[in-house]
């Protein structure tokens, strides 16, 4: 309810109601050291919504919110990990068309071993350049599937989409 207030020229001001609203106490670093109490009923002890969120506010309860992302965050990092492990640990044989070159990368696509036989050697320089990369190819294409597979199979076990 605001009041009015009238000046000696005639004119009308309207007063607005006082708020009061306890500062807030910060650090040096300027961390909330005191209690903070704003526009939006900070420190009522009531449950107004009934979920059993106390000081949820008008966002809800955010804390818990951010409480469950941080753990997911970690359960995410701990698999991630494992996953990271099983692939370096993992080899991928790839081959050219007629198997005369054989190209060995790890789950982290870093090259092993690349086995040339002498078949592949008479071929010449060229041929055996073409060889070589086709089998490394096929040897990158089945590590990238085997890590994409593998990362669908963690998103699913974490309820993920499965498109994420």
């Amino acid at each position: 309810m605001a009041a009015s207030i009238t000046l000696a020229s005639g004119a009308s001001l309207l007063a607005a109601p006082r708020v009061l609203v306890q500062p807030v106490v910060r650090s040096r670093v300027g961390q909330r050291v005191g209690p903070a109490r704003a526009l939006f009923g900070g420190g009522k002890d009531t449950d107004l919504a009934g979920d059993g969120a106390k000081n949820a506010g008008p966002f809800g309860n955010m804390a818990n919110l951010f409480e469950t992302v941080r753990k997911a965050q970690q359960v995410v990092q701990v698999e991630a990990v494992k996953v990271q492990k099983e692939l370096a640990a993992a080899e991928f044989d790839g081959y050219c068309e007629d198997e005369l070159v054989k190209v060995t990368l790890t789950g982290n696509q870093e090259p092993c071993r690349c086995e040339i036989t002498d078949a592949a050697m008479e071929l010449g320089a060229e041929r055996l350049g073409e060889l070589i990369t086709e089998a490394y190819k096929d040897s990158h294409q089945k590590s990238v599937t085997a890590m994409k597979l593998r990362m669908k199979d963690l998103a699913s076990s974490l309820g993920m989409p499965p498109n994420m």
